[in-house]
C-alpha cells in the first residue's frame, strides 16, 4: 500500500515539474514519511509532496523564500510556485549535497539557531500559536477511531501530560516570536554553506525554549538567554506531542509504532521525578 502511494506522489513531482519547465530524467526518493521527499536529475532540485489536505505548503514556501532574502541559514525554494496535482501539493527546493555524515557540532548548531531566530523576527506572517499544534496532538489522543492502537492507561497518561505542559508553555510568560517548529537534527543539513535549515511546515508562534526543545540538549548549553525550566517543560511537551503522532492510524513515519512504545516509556520516566 506505501509502494502504491509513493508511486502516485513521485507521478505528481514529476508531473509539477513538468509544468515548471524542469528536465528530470531521474527521481531518487531521499526520504518517504508523511511527506515524500525526492531528488530531481538533472535539474537537481528537491521535491517535497504531501496530500493536497494539508494547506501548510504556501506558509513554507513564503517563510523560507523570506528567510532567504534576509540572509538566513536555510535551503530555499527552488521555485515560488506551490502545484495542486491531484491529490498532492508539490514544492522544489535547491538541492545542497551533503558535505559530512557526522552531527553539526553543538555550537555550530545554536549559532544556526540563532541566526535563524533573528531572521524569523523580521517575518511578519500569520502562523498558528505553539498552543494550537498541542491543541491537534490533543484532538488526535482523544480521538479513539484515529488512535485505535493506544490502550487506555496510555490514552489518560498521554492526555495528562499534553494538558499540563501546554498550560506551563503557554503561561511562561516568556518573549514569543516565529520560531521553525521542529528544527531537530533531520532538518538541519551540513552543506559547504555551512548549517542550513529546512522543512518549514511546522512553522510557529512561541518562546525560543520550543525550538531548542527539539535540537539536542548540548545546543542548549550555547544558547544564550535560555530560561532552563522552560526548556525542560518544552522537552518534555514535544516529546509527548511526537508520542501521539506516532500512534495515528495515518502516520507514515518508517517504524513509526515501535517508536511510539519506545517514547512512551520514555515520557513516564521524564516525567516520573519528585517535582511532577
Amino acid at each position: 500500500m506505501q509502494a502504491a502511494r509513493t508511486r502516485q506522489a513521485t507521478r505528481a513531482a514529476l508531473a509539477g515539474a513538468a509544468r515548471l519547465g524542469l528536465t528530470v530524467h531521474n527521481a531518487t526518493v531521499l526520504h518517504d514519511s508523511n511527506t515524500l521527499t525526492l531528488r530531481l536529475v538533472p535539474c537537481d532540485v528537491l521535491a517535497r509532496v504531501s496530500p493536497a489536505a494539508r494547506q501548510c505548503a504556501q506558509l513554507e514556501v513564503d517563510v523560507a523564500s523570506r528567510l532567504a532574502e534576509a540572509g538566513s541559514p536555510v535551503a530555499a525554494p527552488a521555485a515560488p510556485e506551490v502545484l495542486i496535482q491531484g491529490e498532492h501539493v508539490v514544492t522544489f527546493w535547491t538541492y545542497h549535497p551533503p558535505v559530512t555524515t557526522r552531527p553539526v557540532p553543538p555550537t555550530a548548531y545554536a549559532d544556526a539557531l540563532l541566526r535563524l531566530h533573528a531572521g524569523m523576527r523580521t517575518v511578519d506572517l500569520p502562523t498558528p500559536h505553539v498552543t494550537d499544534r498541542v491543541a491537534e496532538a490533543q484532538l488526535l489522543v482523544s480521538d479513539p477511531a484515529r488512535t485505535p492502537e493506544l490502550t487506555a492507561p496510555d490514552r489518560v497518561f498521554l492526555a495528562g501530560t499534553l494538558a499540563r505542559t501546554r498550560r506551563a508553555v503557554g503561561d511562561s510568560g516568556r518573549p514569543e516570536q516565529l520560531l521553525h517548529g521542529e528544527p531537530h537534527p533531520g532538518n538541519l543539513l551540513a552543506t559547504r554553506a555551512g548549517p542550513l535549515f529546512i522543512d518549514f511546515e511546522t512553522c510557529c508562534r512561541g518562546p525560543v525554549e520550543f525550538d531548542l526543545a527539539h535540537a539536542p540538549e548540548e545546543v542548549g548549553d550555547h544558547y544564550p538567554g535560555v530560561d532552563r525550566q522552560l526548556l525542560r517543560n518544552c522537552r518534555t511537551l514535544v516529546l509527548a506531542m511526537v508520542t501521539a503522532w506516532r500512534w495515528d492510524r495515518d502516520d507514515r513515519f518508517p517504524d513509526g509504532r515501535r517508536l511510539g512504545v519506545e517514547w512512551l516509556s520514555a515520557l513516564r520516566t521524564a516525567t516520573a521525578g519528585p517535582d511532577r
